[in-house]
């Protein structure tokens, strides 16, 4: 892409995207949301739309894209007389389980939005985990490289924006863009609210760091060790009759906390007493990922989340398989 904008991590990316893009009254479409995103589009007069196939969010189901996004909804909606200023889709899709969309869904997502020329934005932030899954999983992209896969990924987007804390392993983030009027739009908020155009907020350290990262997410060998990693801890948690999200996503394993302590009613947080109780007992700090996350509604109330999880990470770089073995097993 020809245009780039640095920021000091991912949502302000989307302080600055959706600033730009969403006005009242708008309905921005996307297979799931993620907290800050929806903040941003919320916060500026827009409201969330969420078009995930149904598979998505059945824990158990064993699909192997879960984040795919139902493409007859989202054209019903474009057909409508909705104001709809972009189609936003997620690389592995955080709130359901770190799980992927398939090359052949984003390019019919991507073919819908040029048929009645909306943007495409894409949240590229765990980008390298949908990368493999689609290396992995999708029979027409088995014979493509990494890079190959990320190029595919990127011509079907208009904007990519990413927090480099995942997709880098740095502290920044960025936008990616080709339409030369969208760029200038967006160029300033930049001195606004980040840092000069030079650095968005980050140092050189962490720019040449993010640099590294990104080439290092079109190595395979890299890239493979955390989905794989996460992969062998479900079998296990499995075999043990524990409640995960199948099958293995990316980012981490994720526990089913609407199962493990199903006692506890949703409106009492299950995935965030689950989550406080295993730090209590083991020092393991997961991350609550359920209706403890999501925001009150205009009249305060508190929507319930379509699933309660309790996210296990395992970044690559930090972990190996012996480590895992060892907690498993001893």
């Amino acid at each position: 892409m020809d245009y780039f904008l640095p920021a000091h991590q991912g949502r302000a990316c989307e302080n600055i995207i959706f600033s730009t893009l969403v006005d009242d009254g708008d309905i921005v479409p996307m297979n799931y949301h993620f907290t800050t995103t929806k903040a941003h589009i919320v916060a500026n007069g827009g409201e969330v739309v969420e078009y995930l196939r149904p598979e998505g969010i059945d824990v158990t189901v064993n699909h192997p894209f879960k984040g795919n996004m139902h493409t007859e909804q989202l054209r019903a909606l474009l057909e409508s007389d909705a104001s709809v200023p972009a189609v936003r889709m997620e690389a592995g899709t955080n709130l359901i389980g770190g799980q992927p969309f398939s090359l052949e869904n984003l390019r019919e997502v991507r073919a819908l939005c040029e048929e009645f020329d909306v943007p495409l934005v894409l949240d590229a932030s765990l980008l390298q985990d949908n990368l493999y899954f689609i290396k992995e999983r999708e029979e027409q992209a088995a014979d493509m490289s990494i890079r190959e896969i990320a190029r595919a990924i990127a011509d079907a987007c208009d904007v990519f924006y990413f927090s480099a804390r995942k997709l880098g392993f740095g502290r920044g983030g960025g936008i990616l863009l080709r339409d030369e009027a969208m760029y200038k739009r967006m160029r300033g908020l930049v001195p606004m609210f980040e840092g000069f155009l030079t650095y968005g907020g980050m140092s050189v350290r962490e720019m040449e760091a993010i640099t590294v990262g990104l080439e290092e997410t079109m190595d395979y060998d890299m890239i493979s060790h955390g989905p794989q990693f996460i992969e062998y801890a479900v079998r296990e948690l499995d075999e043990r009759g524990v409640p995960v999200v199948k099958p293995a996503g990316g980012l981490g394993a994720h526990l089913n906390a609407m199962d493990f302590v199903g006692h506890i009613d949703q409106r009492q947080y299950p995935a965030g007493a689950l989550n406080a109780a295993l730090y209590i007992a083991s020092g393991v700090r997961g991350m609550e990922r359920g209706t403890m996350s999501e925001e009150r509604d205009a009249d305060g109330v508190e929507p319930l989340a379509n699933m309660e999880l309790v996210r296990l990470a395992m970044p690559r770089r930090v972990f190996t398989l012996r480590i895992l073995k060892k907690f498993f097993h001893g």
